[in-house]
């Protein structure tokens, strides 16, 4: 079977076609298995790929979408829900505000242009830890994390970790070893992922993420969910407003996401879309061996 696919940058900065967090959309995946899915994904190796399938009975979604990286599936993802709603708009099956489901639920997600924002789902703090023993995991002190630390999820469970500094973000190095102590806690599909972030002036904010992969600790250029998780972490501290989140710097690849924490505590995540190019590829068709 022939498959047709999307390349693009997501949380991308205007100017610059190499910013953002890339992602591949698989656009014709309803009959794939998800072993074939998982293969696909390891073959473009990015953080994840997606897969449009048929949304499910019932939830009344305007497209599925399944998210994977190069090891596991993701119930839920923030540059992938932007970058799959990027294209579900191209390709004519929905407007400018729509909904895709996936395995964390059904995510509304809204353009301005080629600016795309997601509203995620309700979410909460599962755990806490010890400021020393998550600052350890990232080669940074107890003096380096201001408490509290604490796993939170909406969707996708990752730790959350407020820097003292941002000297103290830009100083983390992740130890693969000792945050995978951590797997089943605050994780990805059994991978650790520890999402360091510091306020650097009114409604700035400069983040990373450092996830183990295999036997590696390395870092995502821009993490949607984990803004999410961050939204949701401040709504939990009182806290609404808004903040431009910058992330991406150390890896080459620099990103914006806007976070949004209103009153209520809804937590809406956005950032631009850029098309990067598209291509097909062959897949022998589910049960017919290659």
């Amino acid at each position: 079977m022939r498959l047709t696919y999307r390349l693009l940058n997501v949380f991308a900065r205007p100017g610059d076609p190499f910013s953002g967090n890339p992602l591949a959309v698989v656009q014709d995946a309803a009959d794939l298995s998800e072993d074939q899915m998982q293969g696909i994904a390891r073959q473009f190796n990015l953080s994840e790929t997606t897969f449009l399938v048929p949304a499910g009975d019932g939830d009344g979604a305007d497209a599925g979408v399944r998210i994977f990286t190069p090891n596991y599936e993701m119930a839920f993802a923030g540059h992938p829900t932007l970058g799959t709603a990027h294209v579900v708009r191209a390709l004519g099956l929905a407007g400018d505000a729509l909904t895709l489901s996936m395995p964390a639920g059904v995510i509304p997600v809204a353009a301005d242009g080629d600016t795309w924002t997601l509203t995620a789902n309700p979410g909460s703090v599962q755990a806490d830890y010890q400021v020393g023993e998550i600052a350890e995991c990232v080669g940074l002190t107890a003096d380096d994390l201001v408490g509290p630390v604490q796993q939170v999820s909406t969707g996708s469970a990752q730790v959350v970790a407020r820097a003292a500094d941002v000297d103290a973000v830009r100083r983390a190095v992740g130890d693969a070893a000792a945050m995978r102590r951590f797997a089943g806690m605050g994780t990805r599909g059994g991978e650790t992922l520890v999402y360091l972030w510091c306020e650097t002036g009114e409604g700035q904010v400069e983040a990373r993420a450092l996830f183990t992969q295999g036997s590696a600790a390395i870092e995502d250029p821009a993490t949607g969910s984990a803004c999410s998780n961050l939204g949701t972490w401040l709504a939990a501290q009182g806290r609404s407003g808004r903040w431009e989140v910058s992330q991406g710097q150390q890896v080459g690849r620099p990103s914006t996401l806007v976070l949004t924490v209103a009153p209520e505590g809804t937590v809406r995540v956005g950032g631009l879309v850029r098309d990067l190019g598209e291509g097909s590829s062959t897949c022998e068709r589910r049960g017919v061996a290659p």
